[in-house]
């Protein structure tokens, strides 16, 4: 059987420098990270980028389903997917835990194996945290800060007329992954002996449990010369983010239902749960997709790279945020995302 260590120990120093022990350090900018009062970052000429959020068991995450080596690779990936929305690149991450006393260290040094997974592939420091008890569940807080060259970030209210509306990769995925894990964790509690039956759903598991942060997004405008005009990631769902960046630009906008990008597999797993794909798409959330506008002449350079879409266009104010269907009626765009407080 696997050993199992309690927390209480090693005592809270010595649980932070048992999961740190192992930090790697990649960048020049980063002068002090774990162990001290605080990190110490330096940042020659460049504009800074901070964003932070918090996971809460039961409410951001189901640990019946979500491995804690997934669970902290993801909880890194949401963080840098937001500095990315800035056409930032992320480089150093704090991460802070709320535990309870059913976590062991061998727990926590799995959930660590994904934030140190995470780090390494984008390239990461993980400078600092904290670690503190929590009376039931777990609670994971990161923040992440990034670098922009001087007044090359992007917000989300710079959207103008006529700019065209894109996004990358794909959209829905996750959304039916969670319904799938939804629907097996309740046949598992009503019959415990029954295996799940994940009907070889990798990918929408996989952007339910694992997903990645678009770093070769921010590359490729970079390599390309292009700056968005407006740019958020696709956590929420597509609508509900549509809809911020058009309150933020003051303006409208019009999208195409067949021009939203939907993976074969999501489309199908969509049908056969009697679901509609394009709502899927525009109300599901966590596909950390980016979502941006980009001046018309800007349009060539995008030609060539397939994991951008371009689905409609920004119009004036007055014109609404709306979609047109595949049978060719004009809809208004509402925000069915994810709402925490509901």
């Amino acid at each position: 059987m696997a050993t199992r260590t309690e927390i209480a120990s090693l005592g809270e120093f010595g649980l932070i420098d048992h999961l740190t022990r192992n930090n790697e350090i990649r960048h020049a900018s980063t002068l002090v990270a774990v162990g001290d009062d605080a990190a110490v970052l330096d940042h020659l000429g460049k504009q800074i980028v901070v964003t932070t959020d918090l996971l809460i068991e039961g409410v951001h995450f189901d640990l019946m389903y979500s491995p804690l080596t997934h669970l902290g690779y993801k909880s890194i990936i949401v963080n840098l997917s937001d500095v990315y929305a800035m056409n930032a690149t992320p480089a150093q991450v704090t991460v802070s835990l709320g535990i309870s006393n059913r976590f062991s260290v061998e727990a926590l040094e799995e959930l660590y194996e994904g934030i140190y997974a995470a780090c390494e592939k984008y390239n990461v420091d993980l400078v600092g945290g904290d670690t503190t008890t929590s009376p039931k569940g777990l609670i994971i807080s990161v923040t992440a800060i990034g670098e922009v060259n001087a007044d090359n970030f992007v917000k989300r209210d710079g959207a103008k007329k006529g700019d065209l509306i894109c996004v990358s990769g794909d959209l829905g995925a996750s959304y039916l992954g969670l319904l799938l894990m939804e629907r097996e964790k309740k046949i598992f509690l009503e019959s415990p002996g029954v295996q799940p039956d994940l009907e070889n759903q990798d990918y929408i598991l996989r952007r339910l449990l694992k997903p990645e942060a678009r770093k070769d997004m921010i590359a490729f405008f970079e390599e390309q010369q292009i700056v968005p005009t407006s740019m958020m990631d696709i956590s929420d769902g597509l609508s509900s983010e549509l809809l911020h960046i058009c309150k933020q630009s003051n303006v409208g906008c019009l999208i195409y239902e067949d021009k939203i990008p939907v993976a074969d597999q999501t489309r199908e797993f969509a049908f056969k749960l009697g679901l509609d794909p394009t709502a899927c798409a525009l109300s599901g959330g966590e596909d950390y997709e980016l979502l941006f506008t980009l001046k018309q002449e800007d349009y060539e350079n995008i030609t060539l790279n397939e994991q951008i879409s371009v689905i409609g266009y920004i119009t004036e104010p007055e014109a609404g945020a709306h979609i047109i269907t595949r049978s060719d009626k004009k809809h208004p765009i509402t925000a069915q995302g994810w709402n925490a407080f509901k």
